[in-house]
């Protein structure tokens, strides 16, 4: 009988601790997972704040190129304006010499 008893005891204590066993490697895993979500996370909002300044930087230089052609629309205005008095008194000078 004690073989029996000793068998029985030998076959629970296995059994509890290959639950044991199990379950510590079920939880390693789990933060194993838990930590490669987070460095996933972080990588994506780390690539997310990359964008987000190049979007930032893309516009304050298209709002400089704006002004920039702004600028330059006035001084072709102002240009063809001299332009067109510069003709008009050129047409006096050879109406005076015909």
């Amino acid at each position: 009988m004690d073989f029996t008893l000793i068998t029985a005891l030998i076959g629970v204590a296995a059994t509890l601790s290959g639950i044991i066993l199990g379950w510590s490697a079920r939880a390693k895993e789990a933060e194993k997972e838990v930590r490669k979500d987070a460095e996933i996370d972080t990588a994506l909002r780390t690539d997310m704040e990359y964008l987000k300044r190049g979007v930032d930087d893309i516009r304050l230089e298209q709002r400089t190129q704006g002004q920039r052609v702004d600028a330059m629309g006035e001084r072709l205005t102002r240009v063809e304006e001299s332009s067109k008095q510069a003709h008009k008194r050129i047409d006096r000078i050879e109406q005076k010499e015909e």
